[in-house]
């Protein structure tokens, strides 16, 4: 399926990694100009090597004026966003019992303010020129309180309202926001939450491993190119008419109807 995403413009927060940098790899097969975001620019050029073409800037997103900085640049550089996939940032899991109000602020800071501090300036522009589509890849962690996800799902609930709302509100000026709750996904974020809940359960890697597993219906993970896959069709105008929603993709572990 042609996606008709060639020569768009697309800048991928988090993009030297994980699912980000699954998703640069795919919109860069599919013919799109990219630039990629990380707070280090050491993963910066080692993905970078791996994505022939792409652009690469480094950041600390939860700095208002870096983020700024980095759309500028890469509207200097390469031309207006069409499309925003923010995939950086992810809050530290922590077990309740050491939680503090500076644990929970730092949560907001690593998931909420690094979405959110890209998210206003580019929305803004694209609002003003009539078109434009954000993914914010967000997690089922903002639907499911665990005792080791707290704060990090206080965040990702923000961030849910955030995107439902903001896709409200700029829909008449041809901007469409869209989340994305990936479930378990293979990637490094996840094997620290594995060690969490480990060290929560007072067992081995490997046995909160299964027990995870096992409460995936579908029987395993996602790939990171499973969830670029997904926002790749929710980049293009072939969802044309997906705005305003949060979209799971969990492998039926949350049957919810919301």
């Amino acid at each position: 399926m042609d996606l008709g995403l060639g020569n768009k413009v697309v800048l991928i927060t988090g993009g030297s990694k994980g699912i980000g940098y699954a998703c640069a790899r795919l919109f860069l097969s599919e013919g799109a100009r990219v630039g990629i975001c990380s707070r280090a620019q050491a993963n910066i050029d080692t993905a970078l090597s791996r994505l022939p073409g792409a652009s690469g800037y480094a950041a600390d997103l939860t700095s208002d004026g870096q983020a700024l900085e980095v759309v500028d640049k890469v509207e200097n550089d390469v031309g207006p966003i069409d499309i925003l996939v923010n995939s950086a940032g992810a809050a530290m899991r922590t077990p309740v019992q050491d939680l503090t109000p500076s644990a929970w602020r730092a949560a907001m800071e690593a998931k909420y303010f690094s979405y959110i501090n890209v998210l206003d300036p580019v929305i803004k522009r694209m609002a003003a020129r009539g078109s434009g589509t954000i993914v914010n890849i967000i997690g089922n962690g903002g639907k499911v309180a665990s005792p080791t996800h707290l704060a990090g799902g206080a965040a990702n609930a923000a961030l849910m309202l955030a995107s439902v709302g903001l896709a409200n509100a700029y829909a008449g000026q041809g901007v469409r926001v869209v989340g994305l709750n990936p479930g378990l996904t293979e990637t490094d974020r996840v094997a620290e939450g594995i060690k969490a809940e480990a060290k929560l359960a007072g067992g081995t890697e490997e046995d909160a491993l299964a027990t995870a597993l096992r409460r995936i219906p579908i029987g395993r993970m996602a790939t990171p190119e499973d969830v670029a896959n997904v926002v790749a069709f929710l980049s293009s105008s072939k969802a044309s008419y997906v705005t305003g929603v949060v979209i799971s993709m969990d492998g039926a572990q949350v049957p919810t109807v919301v």
